[in-house]
């Protein structure tokens, strides 16, 4: 297997066959770019993994977007936009369906507010991060039906120890240190849901099952009540209308 990682920090150097793309995807513009740039037709599988928690006062990136809600979603919006209508799609005829997989909390019953989706109006670390909880399950719901040659799934790995809170709690503070301690006694390490997650990936039961949802033992759960296939829509269309003050452009 040959893996490409695409983000701000390298952390797997000395293990073959994995390739690194350094990228800011907290900027829109910067992710549309990596997307173009990524040889997606060749890849049989492309995987969102957790972004980060909202800060205690409202962050704003240089493009002007609540900095959770660029990293931790919309930044997936743009890049599924270029590369869901290309992945997979030089591999040969008999190869498998291509596969998209985000990475969130669906299935917890967070709809977000679309009409606040930038925290502008109202902002509490809580309802920001709700929008990108909300804006990922969307995302799968909506490519689901968006993209027929595709198979789209949400992952919904529960609470693990890793650096997701230290925009909330502070980088390496001490609450942020016994915060992660404590869960680390509690919940499963980022390696153990690895292993659990991995087989679920490739296994074949998941052919032409787009839009399905997991938790963190690769069982399947539903969606959250209200996410139908209209508001996702309605969702992504709100999120279209914010990505688009940066200068991304949709296509399809």
């Amino acid at each position: 297997m040959a893996v490409t990682v695409v983000g701000q920090t390298f952390r797997d150097k000395d293990v073959a066959n994995i390739g690194f793309v350094q990228a800011d995807l907290s900027l829109l513009k910067e992710a549309e770019r990596v997307a173009r740039e990524l040889p997606a037709e060749r890849s049989d599988l492309l995987l969102f993994t957790t972004g980060i928690f909202a800060a205690p006062k409202r962050q704003t990136t240089a493009e002007g977007i609540e900095r959770d809600m660029a990293v931790s979603y919309l930044n997936r919006l743009v890049m599924l936009r270029d590369l869901a209508p290309r992945l997979g799609k030089r591999r040969g005829e008999d190869a498998s369906r291509a596969r998209a997989f985000v990475m969130g909390y669906p299935g917890t019953g967070q709809l977000g507010a679309p009409n606040d989706l930038n925290s502008e109006q109202t902002y509490t670390v809580m309802s920001a991060h709700m929008n990108t909880v909300a804006g990922n399950e969307a995302l799968v719901v909506d490519a689901a039906h968006r993209y027929p040659d595709l198979d789209v799934f949400g992952l919904n790995p529960g609470l693990i120890k890793s650096s997701i809170r230290s925009n909330l709690m502070g980088a390496d503070s001490l609450k942020h240190r016994i915060m992660e301690w404590l869960i680390g006694k509690l919940a499963p390490s980022a390696d153990e849901y690895a292993a659990r997650i991995l087989p679920l990936l490739f296994s074949p039961d998941l052919d032409h099952r787009s839009g399905a949802f997991f938790d963190r033992k690769a069982q399947a759960i539903l969606p959250s009540n209200g996410m139908t296939e209209a508001y996702a829509q309605r969702y992504i269309a709100a999120s279209e209308t914010l990505a688009a003050r940066t200068g991304v452009r949709f296509t399809t």
